[in-house]
């Protein structure tokens, strides 16, 4: 498990659809060891707070896995680290693999699973695709967020190493199906509304999922 690039990027102004939005998803790799805190890296930010950032998504992680399989899809876009928003490009972290609450350490940086990437339509304006979230979301190659246990610095080439494995073993994969319904498992629904490394809104939603399905 291996971080293979840090991004980072700051808020621009962009032209789509004929009006002025304000977006951080447009991250560069960075060759210098980067501080990483409790809301995000040095040299990175996010343009609306209210849906980007925060302690719980302090930092975007997309598998290199997965550009394969973009590469394939947009054989017309040339993709490079970073082109998905995400701080870390890492490989052997697969969101089907990791459970929510596992905690990893980086040197000094410790940090714990929170949840999947949910796409904003920002992930278009990155790709000038309009299909592009929900071509993402169709994917189920979500990537992952980690918030910030420890701050430190990272850099490129910097392993992970699993310090501890949530028990509750509910992957970032069976959020993300629960979500779009793909996966119909009332006892997992339960247990996911319960799963207190998960953020608030995450356990909200689940619970009222959870309830409309008792109803039935």
């Amino acid at each position: 498990m291996k971080i293979i690039s840090v991004n980072v990027g700051l808020p621009r102004e962009v032209n789509w659809k004929g009006r002025t939005v304000s977006t951080g998803i447009f991250k560069e790799p960075v060759m210098d060891r980067v501080m990483v805190r409790s809301l995000n890296l040095d040299g990175d930010g996010q343009a609306d707070l209210t849906v980007h950032g925060g302690l719980e998504k302090a930092v975007y992680v997309y598998p290199f896995e997965h550009y394969d399989y973009w590469r394939t899809e947009l054989p017309d876009t040339d993709l490079t680290m970073g082109n998905f928003g995400e701080n870390f490009t890492t490989t052997g972290l697969k969101e089907e693999d990791l459970n929510i609450g596992d905690r990893f350490q980086i040197g000094t940086v410790q940090l714990m699973v929170t949840q999947p990437r949910m796409p904003c339509y920002k992930l278009g304006i990155r790709f000038g695709r309009p299909d592009m979230v929900k071509r993402f979301l169709a994917s189920r190659r979500t990537g992952l967020y980690f918030s910030v246990l420890q701050e430190g610095e990272v850099g490129a080439g910097d392993t992970l190493e699993l310090v501890s494995r949530d028990a509750n073993n509910i992957t970032v994969a069976d959020i993300t199906q629960l979500y779009t319904r793909e996966k119909t498992d009332p006892e997992l629904l339960h247990r996911a509304a319960q799963l207190e490394p998960l953020p608030e809104s995450w356990r909200d939603y689940f619970q009222e999922q959870s309830r409309h399905q008792g109803k039935k």
